[in-house]
């Protein structure tokens, strides 16, 4: 696994230290959490005894947004674990709030302007997600959506 530059706003992002900085591959020193979501799940991979190595946005997955335009996804998390047997499997990672996973749904309190983003955010992750999950396939790893849901922390 490589490393992508993360883009590193201070006032927005918090640099995660890892307590097991040998499990990162790439540079312990630029880990960007964009959220608490995130963050959990950093601490679940450092702590995780199974999980081998790990990197944040490690990789481009060139992808076709909903104007027609190539554009690239830097999906959130690679990393490898130990499976119970005995072997390793790699996921590949994205971390969203669950509201984000589901299509939008149009209501009279919401601006038109509001209804017009969300479907557009929609469609573009919908084409990411499609995209990771084919690149997914002909590496042998697994694509998965982590929410709040999968880290304990449901509203």
């Amino acid at each position: 696994m490589s490393y992508m530059n993360n883009q590193y706003d201070p006032k927005r992002h918090n640099l995660y230290k890892p307590m097991n900085p040998e499990k990162y591959t790439g540079d312990v020193n630029k880990i960007v959490s964009r959220s608490s979501y995130e963050w959990t799940f950093y601490r679940w991979l450092d702590s995780n005894q199974n999980v081998l190595k790990w990197a944040s946005e490690p990789l481009a997955v060139p992808y076709i947004d909903y104007t027609g335009k190539q554009r690239k996804y830097y999906p959130d998390v690679i990393f490898q674990c130990l499976t119970p047997s005995g072997g390793t499997k790699t996921y590949m990672i994205e971390i969203k709030p669950f509201k984000e996973t589901i299509p939008p749904v149009a209501n009279k309190r919401k601006r038109t302007k509001t209804i017009l983003y969300e479907q557009k955010t929609w469609e573009t992750n919908c084409r990411k997600w499609a995209m990771a999950k084919k690149y997914c396939v002909m590496k042998g790893w697994e694509f998965k959506l982590i929410t709040e849901k999968e880290l304990g922390m449901g509203r």
